[in-house]
């Protein structure tokens, strides 16, 4: 489900949780299915107890990165303990802050600053910021290698060739315009799926996907019992190289990441050219944008000065995330990177409008409360209450009980 429908609108660390325990998931469906279930890594989802994990090892985010080994030791006992249909989530700690350049030897050879450019939807790029994406790119590097030792242990368990690979990230890169922003940096992730005894592999598939799609995915592969009105649709023609017909539209959404220092909600909507972000607090400041651009380390990076001396046009998207406009239009065949805003154009009046008209049926359809201005004002309210870090991590959240 999306967020809104679920309720899981912020971090689980931060108490935001699921409106109701009993919410369809996918672990319980597959355990009805006859599946084992198993967990390593974070859930990152509340209440935990709502998902009946058969096998349970590292619950922590382990941001330390320590006994990195243990994934793959930890999988290989799951895996090999039984010969019955399994689901295994494993959750590395890796691209995620801070970005440690070596750890347990991974990578063997990390990347310097000088090796490396900024990603170019960051509009931006000095000697400081290469440092940071160096490091960046070395925890790619060791994730990387901790997939390949999974990848290995299930080789070595003899269950690969049937066994349903699927490889995704849960948001882009947490850098500038990348985590916590609507724009492509943040929502467009990758999506690896391997299945050697079905799937041809080498395919690309071009599609508009989203990660609601996985749950009715599975469901199909699994011979499990479908869960009714969910928004995502199998991915199982795609994956069979079957004809079929597809989405025109892709619809993302975000609330907040803590609370009150990144809380600003947006909708967004996009066909295979054009991108609609609506603001649902427009001209209001958000905070999102000093969070993530004046943090020690950009700041050290010298971001927030190489921002005032970029080139008109960038310089300006910018300033535009700072207090951005109710509505956000952009071309991504013309403009990939979002610097140009075309929802005051004229001539894009008519895309304007019909992505409005898509994006205002998918959240009646969705039945999102935050349609409703009074519930988003009472929101808002909640999130602004808050004065702390330390009271945000014990704040006991009302919204689940007035959204509805």
């Amino acid at each position: 489900l999306y967020p809104h429908q679920n309720g899981q609108i912020g971090l689980a660390t931060w108490g935001f949780r699921m409106y109701r325990a009993d919410t369809p998931n996918l672990v319980r469906s597959l355990k009805t299915a006859g599946y084992r279930t198993g967990i390593i890594g974070k859930l990152h989802i509340n209440p935990a107890d709502a998902f009946p994990f058969d096998f349970e090892e590292i619950p922590t985010a382990n941001f330390e990165r320590k006994d990195l080994g243990n994934y793959a030791r930890f999988a290989k006992e799951f895996i090999n303990a039984g010969e019955g249909p399994f689901l295994l989530s494993v959750n590395y700690p890796d691209a995620h802050a801070p970005w440690l350049k070596q750890v347990e030897g991974l990578p063997k050879k990390p990347l310097e600053g000088d090796d490396v450019t900024s990603l170019s939807y960051f509009g931006l790029d000095t000697p400081g910021l290469r440092i940071h994406m160096a490091n960046h790119y070395n925890c790619m590097g060791r994730l990387d290698s901790l997939v390949g030792s999974l990848l290995s242990v299930l080789a070595e368990s003899g269950k690969a060739e049937n066994t349903l690979v699927i490889y995704f990230g849960d948001h882009g890169a947490d850098f500038l315009r990348g985590k916590r922003t609507s724009y492509e940096g943040g929502v467009r992730i990758p999506l690896i799926v391997r299945w050697p005894q079905k799937i041809k592999a080498g395919q690309i598939c071009e599609e508009l996907v989203s990660t609601v799609d996985l749950m009715p995915t599975l469901l199909t592969l699994a011979g499990a019992k479908p869960v009714k009105s969910l928004p995502g649709l199998s991915l199982e023609p795609l994956l069979f190289d079957q004809a079929c017909s597809w989405r025109d539209y892709l619809f993302t959404e975000y609330h907040t990441h803590a609370a009150k220092e990144n809380f600003y909600p947006q909708r967004t909507v996009r066909d295979k050219q054009f991108k609609l972000i609506e603001n649902l607090l427009g001209g209001e400041v958000n905070p999102g944008y000093d969070f993530t651009n004046n943090r020690d380390k950009l700041l050290d990076a010298g971001v927030p000065a190489a921002i005032e001396k970029l080139a008109p046009e960038i310089r300006s998207a910018y300033h535009l995330m700072e207090r951005p406009p109710r509505f956000e239009l952009y071309d991504l065949e013309a403009d990939p990177h979002e610097f140009c805003n075309l929802a005051k154009d004229p001539k894009y009046a008519k895309v304007l409008n019909v992505l409005r008209q898509e994006l205002q049926q998918w959240r009646q359809k969705t039945n999102d409360p935050l349609r409703h201005p009074k519930i988003l004002e009472r929101l808002t309210a909640e999130v602004n209450s808050i004065e702390s870090k330390k009271e945000g991590k014990t704040h006991k959240w009302a919204y689940p009980k007035y959204f509805f």
